[in-house]
């Protein structure tokens, strides 16, 4: 069996980046993220104008039936406020900081429109990812195919509601993906490059993820690919990237938050996995097991087709299928904890963070912003939704 590209103990971390207050780091995060409220409020804003205003037929009636007063820059603007971890902005500013942006007050600009784009085409991505996963809930609320539907049945419109809503769910992923990509338009060249990578690996990855899932594939490799593209690239890596660039950062710290990135990448995709299974679905807004019922091509899978016999093996070959039930969920979880999985899933994480956040000390970065990064692994790696 593979092991992770990151073992052994634990480095600590010198003094100097280890006493700086850890509540100044949040403080910072938390100002620049309500900046990118702000400005994706304003975003947001001007699409509903256009949308109502520029774009509408003249003499048109500006409710639409079906979705009366939920048409789709409402149902974007619906999903700006709802909780999430906000986990891509706040790596593209902890790349800014740490590459020197807020010392030497430089990028600031083009970091904040980086990191709004980085929202919305978050929202798109999740938008979609409920209509290819059958997902009914996002974040504790219907998730947009599942309320429009819902709003075609209430009206008895025709045809099938289901059809309806993952069509009107496909059309506001789009709207966001397009806002994304009009922000990052204005933005220099370095970053418009790495942006088209980033949006690319993204479905790539979400490709390989439906194919994989289609194709029975249970292996770790695969597995692994999946992750670093559809989580470990999309979620840490190119958001600290692109933050790095808008602070105009030298090849020397763009290489570190690279070994930086694919550590925590790897980490996040794993909690990711075990969410998956166990999450507390109040917390997660998900149903528990949920990736047990899709048959996602996870690295807890790929364990446990190595680790797990008998009765257990038996009751793995039906996930992903109809015949998997409720019942059999609960009996995989048990199993999957006595097999050794969780174990071997966590003892993975542990080593791809410990090696994350030794890669920060006296590599002459930002002192606040290795902080902040040092803070952004662990919040990342023990999460709980």
């Amino acid at each position: 069996m593979s092991q992770p590209s990151a073992v052994g103990a634990p480095r600590l971390l010198r003094p100097s980046v280890v006493a700086l207050p850890t509540r100044r780091a949040r403080e910072l995060n938390e100002d620049f993220l309500a900046r990118v409220d702000g400005r994706l409020t304003d975003v947001v804003a001007d699409l509903q104008r256009i949308w109502s205003e520029e774009v509408a037929p003249a003499g048109s009636d500006a409710s639409v039936d079906i979705l009366a007063d939920r048409d789709l820059p409402e149902l974007v603007r619906g999903l700006t406020g709802t909780g999430g971890k906000r986990i891509r902005p706040s790596m593209a500013f902890w790349g800014w900081v740490v590459a020197g942006g807020r010392r030497e007050d430089r990028g600031a600009a083009d970091l904040l429109e980086v990191a709004t784009a980085l929202e919305l085409l978050h929202i798109f991505a999740l938008i979609h990812d409920d209509v290819m996963d059958e997902s009914s809930s996002r974040r504790g609320q219907p998730s947009v195919h599942t309320l429009a539907a819902q709003l075609h049945l209430h009206s008895a419109g025709q045809g099938s509601a289901t059809r309806f809503g993952e069509s009107i769910a496909v059309l506001v992923g789009d709207l966001a993906h397009a806002e994304a990509d009009h922000l990052v338009a204005s933005l220099p060249e370095p970053l418009r490059r790495v942006w088209r990578v980033l949006v690319i690996e993204l479905v790539r990855g979400q490709s390989r993820d439906v194919i994989g899932s289609a194709a029975g594939r249970r292996d770790l490799e695969h597995a692994r690919q999946v992750a670093q593209m559809k989580s470990g690239c999309y979620t840490v890596w190119r958001p600290l990237q692109l933050g790095a660039l808008a602070a105009e950062a030298d090849d020397a710290t763009l290489g570190l938050l690279a070994a930086y990135g694919a550590e925590v990448g790897e980490a996040f995709a794993l909690r990711d996995d075990l969410l998956g299974v166990w999450g507390d679905p109040a917390r997660t807004g998900k149903p528990a097991g949920d990736d047990l019922l899709s048959g996602k091509p996870t690295v807890i899978l790929a364990l446990a087709h190595d680790l797990l016999q008998g009765l257990a093996r038996d009751v793995l070959e039906r996930v992903g299928t109809p015949e998997l039930s409720p019942a059999d969920v609960a009996f995989l979880q048990d199993a999957l904890r006595a097999g050794g999985v969780v174990d071997a899933v966590e003892s993975r994480i542990s080593a791809h963070v410990h090696t994350a956040v030794g890669l920060l000390d006296g590599a002459g970065l930002d002192p606040q912003g290795a902080a902040g990064l040092t803070q952004m692994a662990h919040r990342i790696a023990w999460r709980d939704r």
